[in-house]
C-alpha cells in the first residue's frame, strides 16, 4: 500500500515537473529585447509597394531587398507624413500616433516559442472604431513559399481592394494573398491577442481565418500605468496553418498593434523581420 502511494506520488510529480517545464514563463531578465517600431501605414497596399515610379524602393524589392533593410530607421518619419496626410492618407485619423517604438523578445523550449511585446501607450483620441478592444496586437509569420515573405513582412495580406481601403469595390473582402496555398507554404500563421481577453490562431490565405489554428497555447496582455505587456506562448509545430518552427530554423515575421479602438486598416505595423530560433536573425530567439 505504500510503495503503491510512493509510486502514485512519484509519478505525479514528474507530470507537474514535465506540465511546469513546458508551461513555465521565461525569465525576461535574461532575453535581449530588438526595440521595433511600428507605424501607421495609411493606403499602402502591396499593389503600391511594389509599384515603379510610385515608390521607390520597388527596384530593391525586385532585387531581394528587404523593405527594413532600407526603412527601418524611417519608420518613425514615414508614419508621421502618412497619419498628418502628407502621403498615402486620404483620411487623416485624428489623435493617432504616427508610430509607436515597441521591445520585442523571444525565447523557447523543446516544445514553445514565446513572444513578449512591450510599449508605452501613446497620445489618443480618435474615432472608436473597435469599442470593445482599446488594444489588440497580431503577429503573422510567413509560410516558406510565400513571394517577398522574407522582404515585405505583413504586406502580402494587405490589398487595394480589401475593407476600409479606397474605392474597394467590397466592404466585407478581408485580409488575403494572392495565389494562396495553404498546403504549398503560400500563406500567412496569424495569431492575435485582444484587450477585450480573446485570443486567435489562424492564417491569411485566400481569405483571413481567425480560428482553427493549432499552435497557440495562450496569449497575455496588461497594462500597468502607461506600458503595455503582451506575451504569446506557441507550439513550435501545431497543424494546417501554423508555419513549423525549429530550433536553428528562422522565419519571417512582422506585426501589427491596433491602438487607441483602432478598427480595420487604421492600425500600426512593422516592416518584416526574422525570427531565429538559436541562430543569428533580426530577433533572437533565446533557449531556457
Amino acid at each position: 500500500m505504500y510503495k503503491h502511494l510512493m509510486t502514485v506520488s512519484a509519478v505525479g510529480l514528474v507530470l507537474a515537473l514535465g506540465a511546469g517545464g513546458a508551461m513555465a514563463a521565461p525569465d525576461w531578465g535574461k532575453v535581449p529585447g530588438k526595440k521595433i517600431t511600428v507605424f501607421y501605414p495609411g493606403v499602402s497596399a502591396m499593389e503600391w509597394v511594389t509599384k515603379g515610379g510610385e515608390h521607390s524602393g520597388s527596384k530593391g524589392l525586385k532585387k531581394g531587398e528587404t523593405c527594413a533593410g532600407c526603412h527601418d530607421e524611417e519608420a518613425a518619419d514615414i508614419g508621421k507624413k502618412i497619419v498628418t496626410g502628407e502621403k498615402l492618407e486620404p483620411k487623416p485619423p485624428k489623435g493617432k500616433a504616427g508610430s509607436i517604438p515597441v521591445t520585442v523578445q523571444a525565447a523557447y523550449d523543446k516544445e514553445n516559442l514565446y513572444l513578449r511585446f512591450t510599449w508605452k501607450q501613446p497620445a489618443g483620441g480618435g474615432e472608436k472604431l473597435d469599442k470593445d478592444n482599446q488594444v489588440k496586437l497580431a503577429v503573422m509569420f510567413a509560410g516558406d513559399k510565400l513571394p517577398m515573405g522574407d522582404q515585405a513582412g505583413c504586406w502580402q495580406s494587405c490589398h487595394q481592394d480589401a475593407r476600409t481601403m479606397p474605392n474597394a469595390a467590397d466592404d466585407k473582402k478581408l485580409k488575403y494573398v494572392a495565389g494562396a496555398n495553404l498546403a504549398g507554404g503560400v500563406f500567412y500563421d496569424l495569431i492575435q491577442w485582444t484587450s477585450k481577453g480573446a485570443k486567435h490562431d489562424g492564417y491569411v490565405a485566400d481569405k483571413r481565418v481567425m480560428e482553427g489554428g493549432k499552435a497557440l497555447v495562450d496569449a497575455k496582455g496588461e497594462k500597468k500605468g502607461d506600458t503595455w505587456t503582451v506575451t504569446f506562448t506557441r507550439k513550435l509545430t501545431g497543424g494546417e496553418g501554423d508555419v513549423a518552427l525549429a530550433e536553428g530554423k528562422t522565419v519571417p515575421l512582422g506585426f501589427a498593434i491596433h491602438d487607441d479602438y483602432a478598427g480595420g486598416r487604421f492600425h500600426h505595423v512593422s516592416f518584416g523581420y526574422s525570427l531565429g530560433l538559436g541562430t543569428k536573425a533580426d530577433i533572437g530567439a533565446v533557449k531556457q
